[in-house]
């Protein structure tokens, strides 16, 4: 279960205070992936990042009672000085998981062949995304979080296998995304809320969101 109480954060722009969350509550309970809807500039990045305590509230509480991944394709703990492969057997140590399996189902998920081996800090921006994304379906969380959805990178078969990664895992696991476009939502949340001036408005159903939020937006 994820849980934010009265939550409230705010940013000073330099000529203004945005408003990201305003005394906000709302819970996520396992088994019930939920969707976010939230325009371009409300904050998405920011509340996923709270939601994994990379980010502090101004105010309230955020109470985690379950394993909450890291956002997908967060860079933070991955040393750009180490491989892929050393990354991922350090990782999986901090993590408590077999190393060795790891380690091998990033290479296979992956597909960068001998660049696995070399730094990351030479690999390209999608290479980059594609071993961050292996790294978060190789280790065990209750809760997975994504940022507008899966890194859409120029390997098909990447985007194959983890898609089909992805799917499954919302059979046993539950799935936070934000993202400013619906379609994306449907791939994946079963429950749904819509961002907007500081407020997260919770709905029963992802139809129900969509309406609101496609009046909003284009009104």
């Amino acid at each position: 279960m994820l849980e934010f109480n009265e939550v409230s954060k705010s940013f000073w722009t330099g000529t203004q205070r945005k408003v990201i969350l305003d005394r906000v509550s709302f819970r996520v309970e396992l088994g019930n992936s939920l969707g976010i809807l939230a325009p371009n500039g409300t904050g998405k990045t920011t509340l996923i990042n709270m939601m994994a305590g990379l980010e502090k509230p101004d105010e309230g509480e955020i109470l985690r009672k379950s394993r909450v991944s890291f956002p997908l394709g967060f860079m933070g703990g991955v040393s750009t000085r180490l491989s892929a492969m050393e990354n991922s057997r350090y990782i999986a140590r901090i993590y408590g998981l077999d190393p060795d399996y790891v380690e091998a189902f990033c290479r296979w998920l992956c597909g960068i062949e001998e660049y696995f081996d070399m730094p990351v800090g030479t690999y390209s921006q999608g290479m980059r995304a594609r071993f961050t994304f292996a790294l978060m379906l190789a280790l065990d969380f209750d809760i997975y979080l994504i940022d507008e959805g899966m890194p859409q990178t120029t390997d098909a078969e990447f985007n194959r296998k983890a898609g089909q990664l992805l799917r499954e895992r919302l059979d046993k696991t539950t799935v936070i995304i934000v993202s400013h476009q619906p379609a994306t939502l449907e791939r994946y949340a079963r429950s749904a809320a819509v961002l907007r001036d500081g407020q997260l408005t919770m709905f029963d159903t992802l139809e129900e969101a969509k309406q609101i939020y496609d009046y909003e937006t284009q009104g």
